[in-house]
């Protein structure tokens, strides 16, 4: 953000002094005409004006002073709210009492001065009280309605005068929209676009099911049903745009009420709510994204022993360029780590990660960035060695199907031996803590991605006898993530379509970068021996209902603007993602969402025999052989084309059995 320059400064501060002033002048004034009022028409003849006057002006004294100590003085009382009226009233009280200690200890003793009368001074309160709140009514009504700028145009119009400012900036349309529900949320709005005559947005009216709501008027604006009519009548009412605000929708009510909405035809978007203090909250009108529409709840993952976990900790992540890995080296950095280090080799995404991190903390966060391959055994130990981190996460691998059944042996070197180096280093160096990042296609994989990050899991299981405490993590697609369907969904309908499908019928779980990587630091914080930690994913997505929505976020129709093409599975992808909850093969954890693999461990004897095999094949460079020493090492291990034939054959009949027709 551009800093203000000397002489802005002082022109904002004198702005600021010359408002206040004209605050106290007025609330003063305010105060000394209904001690003026009160005199004429109820105690004229009970004192003498001058006494009654000394009196005010010490009640007006002692309720600026109260007032400027509450704080009434540093609201923006265009956009005052209950709680703003509140603070007023009882600053005026609180004035009200010093005022009666000042009037007994001090006025009362001066000579020639005559007493003043309890109910006297109550009322002389009570109603610059009301006045002052009833000018301040008066001038948010105008500000929100703009009269002072009618006003002010209507004596220019007498006096002859040219709007020269009107002329020279085009006055810009605004959009009318409908608000979706006529709860807090949906007033909220229509008050913030109302009072800001620099909103793009005008409320034009409401829609809401609540059938005590249905054809009154809310902030001046006519509440209509929802029912089967809506669609017709938004049609036909002069609103461009929609907008939902509604409070703690699931991600279905959302679905639900996109999908409802956009049979307009029209922009549907969202509002979040903004925080109690913050300004012009009509700004978090936002584009629908394609996580409000999962088929899932959003995972809450506890944090509650996180800080102990990782506060004042030498923590490392290596691939912490990456998608993830990056992800938790923000989370890690809330968490005021001793020592953050991050370790990639891939030097343009850790220059990302660092220049962020330090905009955001500054000297605050002791950060170490150090550029490495993991597969060089030799520098990972000294790195280790030199930084000697408490918790490491291991985020770097090669991930991206299809590259890896080209280039199998580059995954072995890279997943399997690179993570082999990693965890031997962390033992030698004394790590507390190690969580490797891991996936859903290591359960039964068909493709050498998947069997790696199994086999990786092993050398994590093989461990379970060692000081540091092993654990991997295993989690679906992550949405956003390098590599995933929703950049390259996005960049097809940027440019026009096509979007391209492998298949119409694949079905996929997913989860956000955050929740992963929260995951990950929950797993971290309790990780033991060897334990393999599974997420419950929730309901899976069709990836061709995901290619839809997307193309309907974008204002686009799915066919007809931007076209939908298959192209067929890549080699070694699945066509139905396996179900990773398998309740009766998993113990649970404290947190309902995550659970622990029960399976049977390696010893490192057993381990290294397996290494052993892999390595020999590596050695030939032939691919074949390469897949078949994976295949004995990774019992769950089988061709792609097998296993997508027998899920075809077990689908169709399940669907034949229920009677559902099969999407081809």
């Amino acid at each position: 953000m551009e800093k203000a320059s000397p002489k802005q400064y002082k022109s904002a501060v004198m702005r600021f002094r010359s408002r206040h002033f004209f605050l106290y002048t007025v609330d003063i004034l305010t105060v000394l005409m209904a001690s003026v009022l009160v005199y004429l028409f109820f105690f004229e003849g009970n004192s003498s004006f001058g006494d009654w006057m000394i009196h005010s002006a010490f009640l007006a004294l002692s309720m600026l002073v109260a007032r400027i100590i509450a704080g009434v003085y540093v609201f923006v009382w265009r956009y005052a709210g209950a709680a703003n009226y509140l603070a007023l009233c009882v600053a005026d009280v609180l004035g009200g009492v010093a005022f009666y200690v000042i009037e007994r200890l001090i006025i009362d003793r001066l000579p020639n001065v005559s007493k003043l009368l309890f109910f006297e001074m109550v009322l002389v309160a009570m109603i610059s009280l009301l006045a002052t709140i009833f000018i301040r009514l008066i001038y948010q009504t105008c500000r929100s309605h703009r009269i002072h700028k009618a006003i002010g145009n209507w004596f220019r119009r007498i006096l002859g005068r040219e709007l020269k400012e009107s002329a020279a900036r085009p006055i810009r349309e605004k959009k009318r929209i409908a608000i979706i529900g006529a709860g807090q949320r949906g007033v909220l709005l229509a008050d913030s676009l109302k009072s800001d005559p620099n909103a793009q947005y005008v409320p034009y009216c409401f829609f809401d099911h609540d059938t005590q709501k249905v054809g009154n008027t809310l902030r001046g604006l006519k509440i209509y049903p929802v029912d089967g009519s809506t669609i017709r009548r938004i049609r036909d009412l002069p609103i461009q745009e929609i907008v939902i605000a509604i409070h703690d929708l699931t991600p279905e009510q959302k679905l639900e009420l996109f999908e409802f909405y956009e049979k307009t035809s029209l922009k549907v978007r969202i509002y979040d709510v903004p925080s109690m203090e913050e300004r012009d909250s009509h700004k978090r009108i936002r584009d629908i994204k394609i996580e409000d529409l999962l088929f899932r709840d959003t995972i809450s993952v506890t944090d509650v022993n996180l800080k102990k976990a990782y506060s004042d900790k030498v923590v490392m992540i290596t691939g912490g360029g990456g998608s993830i890995g990056s992800e938790i080296c923000r989370q890690v950095a809330k968490l005021s780590p001793r020592k953050l280090i991050i370790l990639d080799i891939y030097e343009n995404n850790v220059y990302d990660i660092q220049q962020e991190l330090q905009r955001t903390y500054g000297e605050k966060l002791n950060l170490v960035c150090e550029i490495a391959s993991i597969r060089d055994a030799e520098k990972i130990e000294k790195v280790f060695l030199k930084h000697r981190p408490e918790v490491v996460f291991h985020a770097a691998a090669h991930k991206h199907v299809p590259l890896m059944e080209d280039c199998c042996d580059e995954a072995i070197k890279n997943n399997v031996f690179g993570t082999f180096n990693v965890a031997n280093a962390a033992e030698k160096a004394g790590v507390g803590k190690f969580i490797m990042i891991s996936t859903d296609k290591a359960v039964n994989p068909t493709n050498i991605m998947g069997a790696t990050k199994r086999l990786c899991e092993m050398i994590i299981q093989s461990k379970k006898d060692s000081t540091t405490d092993f654990a991997a993590v295993r989690f679906g697609n992550v949405l956003g993530s390098n590599g995933s369907v929703i950049p390259l969904f996005m960049r097809q309908i940027e440019n026009g379509g096509p979007v391209t499908i492998t298949d119409k019928r694949i079905v996929r779980y997913f989860m956000t970068i955050p929740e992963a990587s929260q995951l990950v630091m929950q797993a971290g914080a309790s990780a033991a021996k060897g334990e393999i930690y599974v997420l419950d994913m929730g309901k899976p997505m069709k990836i061709l209902a995901l290619a839809e929505n997307m193309i309907r976020l974008a204002g686009l129709k799915p066919y007809e603007d931007i076209d939908i093409q298959e192209v067929g599975l890549r080699p070694g992808e699945k066509l139905y993602e396996e179900l990773l909850m398998k309740t009766e093969e998993l113990d649970k954890t404290d947190n309902e969402k995550i659970f622990i693999e029960r399976d049977r461990k390696l010893t490192r004897e057993e381990l290294n025999e397996k290494l052993q095999t892999v390595n020999q094949a590596l050695v030939t460079g032939d691919a074949d052989t390469i897949r078949k020493a994976m295949m004995a090492v990774v019992p769950t291990y089988h061709d792609a084309d097998s296993v997508n034939r027998d899920a075809i054959h077990a689908e169709e009949m399940r669907v034949a059995r229920s009677g559902e027709v099969v999407l081809q």
